[in-house]
């Protein structure tokens, strides 16, 4: 195989910038839209793979994105710098306290961004994410992320162990 070939991928015609007022915007060849929300599928199990772009002004699909890796590094940079404006998905790190056994409860933890308090409703919104994961997901509807329960001190683990 000649390696001098270079294989088009489909997403060469594709530019994305950011205008004065912060939106993104998507060329698509001679297509130009603006207003566009990128949007993770699967924003924990695969977060740089199969990204929606979406038109503000009509609600739909543009497209969506495969694999950010399949983007050129300049297209790139701007789908994560973007994608990273619009996600809050902060790492809980401890829990401190909980008010109680039984829902709705207090929760008082630290996550990577800070401490904080929030409610649990149910206890289906501590979820179990892959193997050792964990998602939380607060009464406001915040995901509160615990990359591996196995790496929490004993109270914490012991607490989030309960319920999944």
């Amino acid at each position: 195989m000649n390696s001098s070939i270079k294989q088009d991928s489909p997403y060469d015609t594709l530019s994305f910038t950011v205008d004065e007022l912060g939106q993104l915007m998507v060329r698509d060849g001679e297509s130009l839209y603006e207003d566009v929300n990128p949007i993770r599928l699967f924003p924990l199990s695969k977060p740089n793979q199969w990204i929606s772009l979406v038109d503000n002004q009509t609600g739909k699909e543009i497209l969506c994105i495969d694999d950010l890796a399949k983007l050129p590094d300049r297209q790139r940079t701007v789908m994560e710098a973007e994608l990273s404006k619009r996600e809050f998905v902060p790492i809980l790190k401890r829990i401190n306290w909980v008010s109680g056994n039984s829902e709705p409860c207090e929760w008082r933890v630290e996550t990577d961004r800070g401490k904080t308090s929030f409610i649990v409703k149910h206890e289906d919104d501590v979820r179990r994410l892959g193997e050792h994961g964990v998602l939380i997901i607060d009464s406001f509807g915040i995901r509160y992320f615990i990359p591996d329960r196995n790496q929490l001190d004993s109270y914490s683990r012991r607490i989030v162990e309960w319920y999944v």
